[in-house]
């Protein structure tokens, strides 16, 4: 399935994003990045597997 510039730029974006809250989370405590990180793989899980699909 083929996606367009803007469509691949969110996607880097939302990755990005992440990245950012775990490095945010581990300046604090690494309980705390985990607990990100879970809650992060729950968002994309959702969005992976969400009915009816995006494409």
């Amino acid at each position: 399935m083929a996606i367009n510039v803007q469509e691949y730029y969110g996607r880097l974006f939302d990755q990005l994003e992440i990245v950012e809250r775990i490095e945010e989370s581990l300046n604090e405590s690494v309980e705390i990045a985990r607990a990100e990180i879970e809650r992060q793989k729950r968002n994309i899980n959702r969005k992976l597997y969400q009915n009816p699909p995006l494409y």
